[in-house]
């Protein structure tokens, strides 16, 4: 009797910018899968380096790879991520799939990962988005954020596809954002969006440094955590706990910073008023568990701290 799993049939896209050192890492990660994708579109969304020249030679040998390249532009946008990633799925859209994969070009793991996901899936029907924690250069989300188990980080999101379809997919905005609005816009949906702590990934350039030093991302965090909608009282709390992190204090005053900023200036947010409501009640009720086990004498790990 065969006892072999049978998993749901998955795509993957790839928008990729100017990632010719790292992006056959994380190629040879998915050719190593023991569940390989219906189809994975990597877009060259407008590199001026090598990157589509390290993809090619993959493309030719696995018929369910393919590139697609896009026009060379000089800046690097997250709302360019957004169009690139449905520039990419629209090639997959006919093909059968109940999974739809968002992966970064930076990123690596082991070769059950992806079956360890679409397990999940299978596992649970009211699952909408999954991921698992990652390593970056010392840094664990698992550890080091100050956001939920509900959490999944960009680099690697898993959607079931009727999730994907009733929250619209990812939103374009120039400043980012866009992998939170979806995983937000799930739970406020209905869906459960879990990162689980049983696999990791490595992302092998820290979150946020693209074209910038790590200052320079904490500032940008900051504005963003105001024009997604962030609470004040929350904003306050993350800035403490990131000023204990590296670098020490400096990366938490720049949050801060960026918060402040955007808040004088009034940045528009991409987000419905809806979200903004759904996102400050999850947060007030994560701050109050945290407080609660402050009080208690507990040991606060924010990473398994939920909303209730």
């Amino acid at each position: 009797m065969n006892g072999a799993r049978s998993f749901m049939p998955y795509v993957l896209v790839t928008p990729a910018r100017n990632e010719e050192g790292l992006i056959e890492k994380t190629i040879e990660s998915v050719i190593r899968q023991t569940v390989l994708p219906a189809k994975w579109v990597i877009v060259d969304d407008g590199s001026t380096d090598a990157t589509a020249d390290r993809v090619r030679p993959y493309a030719s040998r696995y018929p369910w790879l393919e590139l697609i390249q896009r026009p060379r532009r000089r800046e690097r946008s997250f709302a360019g991520k957004v169009h690139a990633f449905n520039a990419g799925y629209q090639e997959v859209t006919a093909i059968h799939h109940e999974i739809v994969g968002n992966l970064d070009a930076d990123v690596s793991f082991e070769s059950d990962y992806l079956a360890f996901l679409l397990g999940k899936f299978a596992d649970d029907p009211r699952l909408g988005v999954a991921g698992t924690v990652f390593l970056s250069d010392g840094y664990s989300s698992e550890r080091d954020s100050f956001e939920g188990h509900s959490h999944v980080a960009g680099p690697c999101q898993l959607f079931r596809r009727r999730c994907w379809e009733e929250i619209g997919g990812y939103v374009p905005h120039a400043a980012g954002g866009v992998d939170w609005i979806a995983v937000t816009a799930a739970r406020m949906h209905g869906w459960r969006t879990e990162s689980f702590r049983e696999r990791s990934y490595v992302h092998h350039r820290h979150l946020g440094t693209a074209e910038r030093n790590p200052v320079s991302a904490m500032f940008s965090y900051g504005e963003k955590d105001y024009y997604l909608g962030g609470h004040p009282l929350w904003e306050l709390f993350r800035v403490a706990f990131r000023a204990t992190k590296r670098p020490y204090v400096v990366g938490g005053l720049a949050i801060g910073l960026g918060y402040c900023w955007a808040l004088l200036r009034r940045t528009e947010r991409p987000v419905s008023a809806d979200l903004v409501r759904f996102h400050r009640r999850e947060q007030m009720a994560k701050l109050q568990a945290i407080l609660r086990s402050i009080l208690a004498g507990r040991r606060v790990d924010s990473f398994r701290v939920e909303a209730s």
